[in-house]
């Protein structure tokens, strides 16, 4: 069986490829398409700054999270050490544990949901972006093409 190139065909397509002619190109506004992507970057730079200041707050959310957990351990250690009876303190420790636990997973909630917030926030401002760049560039598209079936009647 002979050796069949398998890129072949391929080749064979950017063979046949023909370039745009510079005519082509001259109808294109350069200016339009670096105003774009500048407003392109700067919703890049506004969605950047919101995840920024939401991951500062997250941060902060947490530490007083933690250290309102931090302060209740504290807390209840300090007064099963006064109340020094097996029975109560087992008992306490259970409830303790139970209260913690639940206090966790609301404060794992919380973040979680700040956290889908903030990314929810720098989503919309990109989706935003991202539909008014469509409809510039589809905008300049049809301006290009109305010119040239202008320029060609």
């Amino acid at each position: 069986m002979a050796y069949q190139n398998p890129f072949a065909d391929m080749m064979k397509q950017f063979g046949d490829y023909k370039a745009p002619s510079l005519a082509s190109l001259q109808a294109i506004d350069v200016n339009h398409i670096i105003s774009v992507s500048r407003k392109n970057v700067e919703a890049c730079s506004a969605a950047s700054q919101a995840l920024a200041e939401s991951c500062q707050a997250i941060s902060r959310r947490q530490a007083e999270l933690a250290r309102a957990q931090v302060e209740k351990t504290l807390k209840t250690a300090k007064e099963q050490l006064v109340n020094g009876s097996p029975e109560i303190n087992t008992t306490k420790q259970v409830e303790f544990a139970k209260t913690m636990f639940e206090s966790s997973l609301n404060n794992l909630r919380e973040v979680g949901e700040l956290v889908t917030k903030s990314c929810f926030e720098a989503f919309d401002v990109l989706n935003r972006r991202a539909s008014e760049s469509i409809e510039e560039m589809t905008g300049a598209a049809t301006a290009t093409t109305a010119t040239k079936k202008k320029s060609a009647a």
